[in-house]
């Protein structure tokens, strides 16, 4: 059997933990599996180029990061309505006659607040940046239902976009647009950091100190590190945390269903990856 061709476009990837994730989950479940990084500026090539070298070298199947995850949309098939109206993507299918796009940011994102919360509601959520996965994050919180969500973004169309996509998709959950961070925090019970900030090469905190008092839960949809500034202050402030790593995880037992239609022991692959970490760790 030859092996399953994975990847993750996207950019500031070298250290993602995807290509570990997808290979080993592969080898749990009995399959050779390969994941590639593809990061557009060190190939010298534009995303389209990168997304179409994929389309006709073989892949089965791709996530996308940022900055691409609405980008890629409009080259795709997107059967679910929930996905198109989120619109943006993070794991593309090859294989139909056109790729099929699909969001398991929005999938896992559900499943991470269930698991690190205990199935406990949102309440009133203040949410910082509303690009690809602030969308999916967004949508995950209405369905869990959050009583409202306001959103800062410096660039005020894309939280429009996503108060429009949710009104599009009649989830009756107010969203309400601030004009600064403080405003959007003030009386939130939910602090979500879905801005690079906190990423490698992109230091800070889209939150302060004083924007978290007063919070039950906080969340950073940054990964790489897992422990950022953003969840650093939230746990000064007495604030229980969800990291990014949660959703990664989630996002990714859930794409390798899609990529090979098995599903892997969650608790096993956690375990699996926990311990590659300990003995990289040792080298």
């Amino acid at each position: 059997m030859s092996a399953i061709r994975l990847g993750l476009i996207g950019d500031n990837i070298a250290r993602s933990q995807s290509p570990r994730l997808h290979i080993t989950a592969g080898r749990l479940c009995g399959l050779e599996v390969t994941y590639e990084p593809l990061i557009p500026h060190d190939m010298g090539l534009g995303f389209e180029a990168v997304f179409d070298r994929c389309l006709a070298e073989g892949f089965r199947g791709i996530n996308v990061t940022y900055p691409y995850k609405e980008l890629v949309v409009r080259r795709l098939s997107v059967p679910d309505a929930e996905t198109a109206n989120i619109g943006a993507c993070n794991t593309v299918l090859f294989g139909a006659s056109q790729p099929v796009g699909l969001n398991t940011d929005y999938s896992g994102f559900i499943k991470a607040f269930r698991s690190s919360f205990n199935n406990s509601e949102p309440g009133r959520v203040a949410m910082a940046g509303a690009g690809g996965v602030g969308r999916a994050v967004c949508f995950g919180l209405a369905r869990l239902g959050a009583t409202e969500i306001r959103i800062y973004d410096s660039d005020r169309s894309k939280g429009e976009g996503v108060r429009s996509a949710l009104a599009s998709s009649l989830i009756d959950v107010p969203v309400i647009l601030a004009d600064s961070i403080a405003e959007a925090t003030d009386g939130a019970d939910g602090l979500v950091n879905c801005t690079p900030l906190g990423m490698n090469g992109h230091p800070g905190s889209a939150m302060a100190p004083e924007h978290m008092r007063g919070a039950r839960w906080a969340f950073d949809a940054v990964y790489t590190p897992v422990e950022t500034l953003f969840l650093d202050l939230a746990v000064a402030a007495g604030v229980a945390v969800m990291s990014g790593y949660e959703l990664f995880f989630y996002q990714g037992v859930d794409a390798f269903h899609h990529f090979t239609g098995e599903h892997v022991d969650a608790a096993e692959l956690r375990q699996a990856l926990a311990f590659a970490q300990h003995e990289k760790a040792k080298v």
